[in-house]
Order: C-alpha cells, then structure tokens, then sequence
C-alpha cells in the first residue's frame, strides 16, 4: 500500500474511532438523562467542547476522556474497543540503573532517563544538587511548561520567585510551572537527589 493510500486508511480508521467514541459518550449522557450543559459540568468540560466531541469535531486529550468517562460512568473499554484500534500505537523507553545520559553544570548533575524516544512531551531525570547557596545561579531557571520533582534523597530548598523558600526533604514532593524563575540548593551534608519530571 501506497504512503498516500497508508494516509488516507489512517485518516478514516481515525474519524471511524472518533465518531465511535462522540456515539458512546453521547449514549451515556443520555442514559442519565442529562444535557450537554448538566453533561459537561460534571466532567469539567464546556458544553460546546462536549458537543464537538459527540459530532466527531474535535479530538479530545487522555485527560478530558477520563473526566468524561468518570463523569458518565462509562467503562473505560467502552471508550477505546470501538473499532478494530489499528490506529493505536504503543512506545517505549527503557534505562536501566545508572546508565542515563549525563549533563554536569555547575549547579546540578542530570541523569537524563529515557533517551532514545525523541518526540515526547514529558522529560524524566533524576538530578544532583551541587549548589549551597542560590547565588551560585547567574539567573533564574525559567522555561515552558510544567514540572514534577520528588526528593529522593537528603534535603533541599526549593526557591522561587513569587514564594517563600521551600524546604524539602527525602519523600517530598512539588508540582510548579516552569515559567516561574526557580531554584535548588542542597542544605544536607550529602548533595540531594530528585527524580524530575518535566512537561513541554
């Protein structure tokens, strides 16, 4: 088969799914009885963005899908056993211990995990806190996106630009956006240790 031909198979396998999943959702709304209105409400969605998932007019993200089914209390096999699901496709990464890709600056030691994959939104690695004092950074850390860090070891304070300095310790946890001017700073005796995980 052509690429042309590969595409244009694609295209329609896609829209057979999508109109497969606007069919389901809409069933289940209306087994409950309620609008599009009451419907996205619940889901935490817009009654306009429920309307277009229904008619097959948008594409919705994993997140809404799993709102919707929650909402709905659809099965999630409902949602995505449609079709044949020859669209899908499934990828993966693997490192193991202590073989990531390394990058040393001066305030941190990255691991970087799961190099192979390209084009992925998420960015996982573990880091090694070598700075002591927020002066040793020249500016803030600030980028696009968002970001998850948990402490694996040691402690640390976590600065920022709108907040008060945060301690941490190992088992800690933090959720922020990236565009925030931030920082970290060892405050144990060993330098600390977190998994990163960061989203374009």
């Amino acid at each position: 088969m052509s690429e042309e031909n590969q595409s244009i198979v694609s295209g329609q396998e896609d829209q057979d799914d999508g109109a497969a999943l606007g069919r389901s959702i809409r069933d289940a709304r209306r087994a409950k009885g309620w609008t599009l209105e009451e419907a996205g409400r619940a889901a935490g969605i817009g009654r306009s963005t429920l309307s277009k998932i229904e008619n097959n007019q948008t594409k919705p993200s994993f997140d809404i899908v799993r709102r919707l089914t929650q909402a709905l209390d659809m099965n999630t096999p409902q949602l995505f056993l449609q079709t044949g699901q020859t669209g899908i496709t499934g990828r993966r990464d693997y490192t193991p211990k202590g073989q990531g890709e390394l990058r040393d600056t001066p305030t941190y030691l990255h691991e970087l995990l799961c190099t192979e994959l390209t084009s992925k939104r998420m960015l996982p690695y573990i880091a090694t806190i070598k700075a002591r004092d927020i002066s040793e950074y020249e500016n803030w850390i600030r980028h696009s996106g968002e970001e998850f860090m948990y402490v694996l070891s040691g402690e640390l304070t976590f600065v920022s630009e709108h907040y008060r300095p945060l301690p941490m310790k190992a088992g800690d946890s933090l959720y922020y956006d990236s565009g925030m001017g931030h920082g970290c700073i060892s405050t144990s005796d060993e330098d600390a240790q977190v998994l990163w995980v960061s989203l374009e």
